[in-house]
């Protein structure tokens, strides 16, 4: 579903992708496919997607997965990110499924436990992508896409990246305190929050903005993916992990 989702997006932003220098060599763009064979493509990539996580996981996964399926390409590509500043939140939602539907396809449940890896995972997109909006401004000003940097400044951005970092500090914090990791994953989630923390905070006195960004957006890979794995190797199973059942 993530692939299919990706396609579509590539065949709706076919027009704006030819603007940005990071998106101009994308095959579409480039003609190397057709638009017709792309949308095919995209739809078999669904299709499977949606039987393998019928009958090779659960109903619920598989229903998640349509959710954040429909955010993406529906709400977020084909509407929010060309119109709202706030584009960004909203695919921050579909950005945060995948790890949410894997939980989901083991539990059977959308627990506490889920409800805090989507938090941690939408959380952690936000100073990712205004990182990216910064040090790629002029892409997004040319295609005309009203991420927060462009639409209200920078120094607004560098603010929603301080808040953002904060909320997800905490919401990284909550896995070992609910239960659900241990104590090493813990130390690690303190210790990328604080470092990423600081390297917002140290964006106010920075004399070039680009080269700041760029170094957020770099560590924000490093920050996830050692958060990723920590969840994996210091996993725990809390005593009651069906507090905030919501479907079962």
């Amino acid at each position: 579903m993530v692939a299919s989702g990706c396609v579509f997006n590539n065949y709706i932003d076919r027009d704006i992708d030819r603007k940005m220098e990071r998106t101009k060599n994308r095959v579409l763009v480039k003609g190397l496919i057709s638009p017709e064979a792309s949308l095919v493509y995209a739809t078999l990539l669904g299709i499977a997607g949606f039987m393998l996580l019928w009958f090779g996981a659960n109903p619920l996964a598989c229903w998640l997965g349509v959710m954040g399926f429909v955010v993406y390409v529906g709400v977020y590509s084909l509407y929010m990110k060309r119109h709202s500043v706030y584009g960004t939140l909203i695919g921050s939602l579909s950005g945060a499924a995948p790890p949410v539907i894997g939980y989901c396809a083991v539990t059977g449940d959308f627990d506490s436990g889920a409800a805090i890896l989507l938090a941690i995972f939408s959380l952690w997109q936000m100073p990712h992508s205004y990182a990216i909006a910064i040090f790629r401004f002029k892409d997004y000003q040319a295609a005309n896409i009203p991420v927060l940097p462009v639409v209200k400044g920078i120094s607004v951005a560098k603010n929603h990246i301080t808040v953002y970092i904060i909320a997800f500090a905490v919401a990284t914090l909550m896995l070992s305190l609910g239960g659900y990791a241990g104590y090493k994953y813990l130390v690690v989630a303190a210790a990328v929050s604080v470092w990423w923390l600081g390297m917002a905070l140290r964006g106010y006195k920075v004399a070039d903005d680009k080269v700041w960004a760029r170094k957020l957006f770099v560590f924000s890979i490093v920050a996830i993916t050692a958060l990723s794995v920590m969840m994996s190797v210091d996993f725990m199973v809390p005593d009651s992990h069906n507090l905030l059942t919501m479907v079962r």
